[in-house]
């Protein structure tokens, strides 16, 4: 049976609507999309947040943090009444506020290869907001595998990089042709050593949740094969293209 919106979703919906890449049918896809966000840190906020205002049907959260009071500056979900409490929890209940039709399944885990296939599988777009490494690579593993598309964050100090992969793509190169495993470090992606301004997860975290909608939609241009890195302190925006390496997992 095909789904019909009711008045109430036209009404809340209208804006996006009237775009012409968009319509009742684009709405339609939005609705029936299932969206599972890795990591409800300063990326996964705005993330979570413009994807259930845009009407996301289905929304994963993943997290297995609490929150403490250096996350309030930058993860925009939090507020000091909730110190101390589960992140993914905390965020669900925000989220049900703004979109009570949104279903939010949260999954308080910190992910590894052992229950990382039984979580991913129910979902048809991942959001990598995790800050390190190994987190990332394991992602990026398991999408190549299960051909999930794919869209990364990365922030420390005023920079932030987005990368997209649609791995139904047997040319898609992936993380690990941008970042050699053995050859990085944590620090870079720590907040805690590296610093940063709240306003930059913010800004990747939409453009996440932006490439997120427009692949459900599947209209404009998307970063696939190409890195996309922002200089937020000097303005400096820039794509950069993304070659596979000769050896490598998604080859």
């Amino acid at each position: 049976m095909s789904l019909k919106l009711n008045k109430t979703q036209i009404e809340r919906f209208s804006r996006q609507i009237i775009l012409k890449n968009i319509g009742i049918l684009g709405q339609k896809k939005i609705i029936q999309s299932k969206v599972l966000i890795i990591g409800m840190g300063g990326l996964g906020c705005p993330v979570a947040e413009f994807l259930v205002r845009a009407g996301v049907g289905s929304l994963g959260i993943v997290d297995y943090d609490n929150v403490n009071l250096s996350n309030i500056h930058r993860q925009s979900l939090y507020d000091n009444s909730d110190l101390n409490k589960s992140k993914v929890s905390i965020a669900k209940k925000k989220l049900k506020k703004i979109n009570s039709k949104t279903k939010v399944i949260c999954h308080k885990v910190k992910l590894n290869e052992n229950n990382f296939n039984k979580i991913v599988k129910n979902y048809n777009y991942i959001v990598d907001g995790s800050d390190n490494f190994k987190t990332k690579f394991l992602i990026n593993d398991f999408c190549i595998k299960s051909k999930k598309f794919l869209v990364t964050g990365a922030i420390s100090k005023f920079d932030g990089h987005i990368f997209t992969f649609n791995f139904k793509d047997k040319k898609t190169p992936c993380l690990r042709c941008f970042f050699q495993e053995n050859k990085i470090s944590d620090d870079i992606l720590n907040c805690e050593y590296e610093g940063i301004l709240g306003t930059v997860a913010g800004i990747i975290g939409t453009i996440q949740a932006n490439e997120i909608l427009k692949q459900i939609l599947n209209i404009g241009k998307n970063l696939n094969g190409f890195i996309l890195i922002l200089d937020l302190l000097n303005l400096n925006f820039r794509k950069v293209k993304l070659s596979k390496r000769k050896i490598c997992l998604c080859k």
